[in-house]
């Protein structure tokens, strides 16, 4: 038995279950890599290579470089012998050398101009929503501050206490009558003069 099993084994192909039919591609695995016609390049990298052209291309210093190489390239042509001439007068090669820059140029330049576009598209979607929360807790803020003010004032405070002591007490001593020296009794009872009221008599 264990002899058929291994036999069996070997003759089922790696990639086929029992049935004879073909595993579905595994999730938790990638893809093999397949093979292709044209060359493969990383589109980041050559968006930041396009961006570093277009941003020298963009600078002064280009302009003076180029147009260093633009007169010494007419004056070599013009002043020296014949047979040393690589582009004479109408300066041919010269025109093709640039009209194949700027072709070059400008495609480059829309390319980094597509990526800085959509770099300010995720700063505004990132600034709005940013705007988005601050609007949300600010809102919650002004409630919160809302209800404490009214539930603040709601609550008695120590110089409301204190007038209201105040008021208390005289009042209280309003209703008391003057004793027979002259003084008005205290407030509380302690406070009266020991032994009998003038009332008791």
């Amino acid at each position: 038995m264990a002899a058929e099993r291994e036999s069996t084994r070997e003759r089922t192909p790696a990639g086929a279950t029992a049935s004879g039919r073909p595993r579905a591609a595994r999730l938790d695995q990638p893809r093999p890599a397949r093979r292709r016609l044209l060359p493969t390049w990383d589109p980041d990298a050559f968006g930041r290579l396009s961006e570093r052209i277009a941003r020298f291309l963009g600078t002064g210093r280009f302009i003076v470089w180029m147009t260093v190489v633009i007169i010494l390239w007419v004056v070599w042509n013009i002043t020296v012998p014949r047979h040393l001439r690589f582009d004479q007068y109408p300066f041919i090669f010269l025109t093709l050398a640039l009209s194949l820059q700027a072709s070059y140029a400008a495609p480059l330049i829309l390319l980094a101009q597509n990526r800085q576009d959509d770099r300010d598209r995720v700063n505004l979607e990132q600034d709005r929503k940013q705007n988005e929360r601050s609007i949300a807790d600010t809102e919650y803020l002004t409630r919160e501050i809302a209800a404490l003010r009214t539930g603040l004032g709601e609550v008695a405070t120590r110089d409301w206490i204190r007038s209201e002591l105040q008021d208390l007490i005289k009042e209280l001593d309003d209703r008391h009558a003057v004793d027979g020296h002259g003084r008005r009794p205290g407030v509380f009872p302690a406070d009266r003069p020991h032994g009998r009221d003038m009332d008791d008599r």
